[in-house]
């Protein structure tokens, strides 16, 4: 009895191996229409234990969130190369996109959906109803307008958007300009 125990153990081992090997073999690797499959690449950290793209973002977002910061906002012609628009900004500026509140709810709790996969609750209006969108790191919903951002070697903070006729470059540093059309400043 103890042989055919130890017998059917092996072969159930044996037949999990080739189960695996072969799902391996067989699980298709994203490949272009021209035959160049995917390709990976090995990381490494800093000391801090983040990737730079990681340290990044966390940066921006404590920097973002640093209260009584004054940022320097340029609106810049991407014709002319004219600064259109000058301004300080107490803060940070915000995308309209933002929310405090999720934009849609799934259901209200134990109307047709209760159950926690199928959606996180959250509060509003006294109402606990569930939603599908994630609370980001900002701790808001919704997005916001695609920018760039990065510190420059003297470690002057720039956010630089870019969209249609007009170019919106962000800083913590005031940026000297030849002249300015619209400034925004109280004098």
């Amino acid at each position: 009895m103890k042989f055919m125990t130890g017998l059917v153990a092996v072969l159930i081992a044996f037949v999990l191996a080739v189960s695996l090997i072969a799902h391996r073999l067989h699980s298709p690797v994203p490949t272009a229409t021209t035959g160049v499959r995917k390709a990976t690449a090995q990381v490494d950290v800093q000391a801090n234990g983040l990737t730079i793209e990681q340290d990044n973002i966390k940066r921006r977002l404590e920097q973002d969130n640093e209260p009584g910061s004054v940022k320097h906002l340029y609106v810049i012609s991407a014709y002319t190369g004219d600064v259109i628009i000058y301004s300080t900004v107490k803060g940070k500026v915000t995308s309209s996109g933002k929310r405090l509140t999720p934009y849609s709810v799934v259901a209200l709790d134990g109307s047709a959906v209760d159950a926690e996969h199928a959606g996180i609750a959250v509060d509003i209006g006294g109402r606990r109803l569930r939603t599908t969108e994630v609370l980001q790191d900002d701790g808001t919903y919704g997005s916001s307008v695609e920018y760039i951002f990065w510190w420059d070697s003297k470690g002057s903070y720039h956010q630089h958007y870019i969209s249609g006729g007009q170019i919106v470059h962000l800083s913590d540093t005031p940026m000297r300009v030849s002249k300015v059309i619209i400034n925004a400043e109280a004098e």
